[in-house]
């Protein structure tokens, strides 16, 4: 019988010191699945899977460090397109990533506490900062926490919670000293008027932005803070001087102001997020959440489509502690997009 794998078997880890688990590494799917097709697709991750087109950059963005008059612009591209005070307000950074233990270190060590269930590393990030973590699943749970942390549109399950509900958190919060950190990864393709990236001056508000799921292109490793000037500038001095690579504040400044392209790419997302619901609806699986960059379903046979995707040369994420979640992202083009419902197809006949 062959072995059914899990996230676990490809994303190891023994120290809680390390990274957790995440999607995205196709070297270690091909040890797990050394016979499966090339190309391998990559539906782990909840990024957009066609990239917004790189421009001709010049060689002496590479030659030269990053400067002032670029970081300046890429913030205010940032501030404009995310609807930010100002662009002082906006701290860029290699990716958010970076920023999740130091946005979390802004509060003194005591208790932090994070909607969950949700991306694990926040509650990582937190301890590194030296906070003991809760993780409740109800919103009214966060109120009397220093640090309160909350993914909106949340992942894997694209929970969104009501702005009006973050702000009155915020107050709370607020009157006590505690921060609320809200984690808009995903919010580029989510509803209009969600975000609480205008709400950051209210002063113990931070909001972070990836620039990688929704523009596609991860490995340029950019992301943002956005936060009331005292806590932007505390931030910067933590990052240092040249924190963004030059083509990365050349890249990012361009594809934020590109309103046509971030336009036409929500409603593509949009169209690409039905078409998957109907692969997956017409595979027996139950769709229980998500976002228009990726889907999460719900079946029994979970863990076993999860391991006859991967033979197939096609990865998705598995979780360890829902074994009857799966989460795909989008097929990138038809032949993806054929041999995901090719996989299916064959699945469903052998089930």
């Amino acid at each position: 019988m062959a072995k059914t794998a899990s996230a676990t078997d490809i994303f190891p880890y023994d120290d809680a010191d390390e990274p957790l688990p995440h999607g995205g590494d196709l070297s270690a799917a091909r040890r797990l699945f050394p016979g499966a097709p090339e190309p391998f697709i990559d539906l782990s991750t909840g990024i957009n899977p066609n990239p917004y087109p790189l421009p001709p950059l010049q060689a002496e963005i590479f030659a030269r460090l990053p400067d002032a008059a670029a970081t300046g612009r890429l913030a205010a591209a940032s501030a404009a397109c995310y609807g930010a005070p100002s662009a002082d307000c906006v701290v860029a950074a290699p990716g958010t990533q970076i920023l999740l233990p130091l946005v979390a270190g802004l509060v003194r060590p005591g208790r932090a506490a994070i909607l969950s269930p949700t991306y694990n590393e926040h509650a990582r990030a937190a301890r590194l900062a030296g906070h003991d973590v809760a993780a409740p699943r109800e919103l009214a749970a966060l109120g009397d926490a220093d640090l309160a942390v909350v993914t909106n549109p949340n992942s894997p399950d694209g929970r969104l919670i009501d702005k009006d509900a973050l702000l009155a958190l915020a107050a709370r919060l607020r009157a006590r000293g505690g921060m609320l950190v809200v984690d808009e990864a995903f919010m580029d393709a989510g509803p209009a008027g969600a975000s609480l990236s205008g709400d950051v001056h209210r002063g113990n508000i931070v909001v972070l932005r990836s620039f990688g799921k929704f523009f596609g292109l991860a490995g340029l490793r950019l992301g943002f803070a956005l936060a009331d000037r005292a806590l932007a500038a505390r931030l910067s001095a933590l990052l240092g001087p040249w924190a963004v690579s030059g083509a990365a504040l050349a890249v990012g400044a361009r594809a934020l102001a590109d309103a046509a392209w971030i336009e036409q790419t929500r409603k593509r997302l949009s169209e690409s997020a039905r078409r998957l619901d109907a692969v997956l609806s017409n595979a027996g699986l139950v769709i229980v959440g998500g976002t228009t960059l990726f889907r999460l379903a719900q079946a029994p046979t979970a863990r076993a489509l999860f391991d006859h995707l991967g033979r197939a040369g096609i990865l998705a994420r598995t979780f360890a502690d829902h074994p009857a979640w799966l989460r795909l992202g989008l097929p990138g083009d038809e032949q993806a997009w054929q041999r995901l419902q090719d996989a299916m197809a064959e699945f469903q006949r052998n089930a």
